[in-house]
């Protein structure tokens, strides 16, 4: 078969190689790494220090944040600053422990950023004590804190499985 003009002529044009479009792949990706990024803050682990051992719970809700409060044998620490010996606060009278009331009243008064405001006028804490505290250190520490308008008090625990699973 003989190759005329025109048989030539459309046969260079038909050998085009198509183009690929990546506007809607990138828009795709865009979009999957904004999704990721924002879902990806949504998690919070409390860290609970080594000398701590929580006691286990069932828990239904995701903790909030909120002022912490660390409960060790040896030491009581409020938002990661040591302030009282676990033993001194059983030698006190009363139920109002004076250095943990001025680290309260302490973050009350430092509010720097929308996310220390946050935590700051929630009046919310989390208490996270050993389980080998006794618990009259556990309801000074508790009483401290509403003294100091902290009306919400959360205790955390390490989530286990519950016992007869729903379906």
């Amino acid at each position: 078969m003989k190759n005329t003009r025109r048989i030539k002529r459309m046969s260079r044009n038909r050998q085009t190689v198509p183009k690929m479009n990546l506007t809607s792949l990138m828009d795709v990706f865009t979009i999957l790494v904004f999704f990721l990024l924002v879902n990806s803050a949504n998690t919070e682990v409390l860290e609970t220090p080594k000398q701590i051992t929580l006691p286990a719970s069932v828990v239904e809700s995701k903790p909030r944040e909120t002022v912490v409060i660390f409960v060790s044998p040896d030491e009581v620490t409020v938002q990661g600053e040591p302030v009282v010996r676990t033993e001194e606060i059983r030698r006190f009278d009363g139920q109002n422990i004076t250095p943990i009331a001025k680290r309260l009243e302490e973050i009350g008064e430092r509010i720097i950023g929308i996310k220390t405001k946050n935590v700051a006028e929630s009046r919310e804490v989390t208490l996270l004590a050993d389980k080998r505290v006794p618990f009259d250190v556990i309801k000074k520490v508790m009483s401290t804190a509403t003294g100091q308008g902290y009306g919400r008090i959360s205790l955390a625990v390490l989530q286990k499985a519950p016992d007869n699973p729903q379906t």
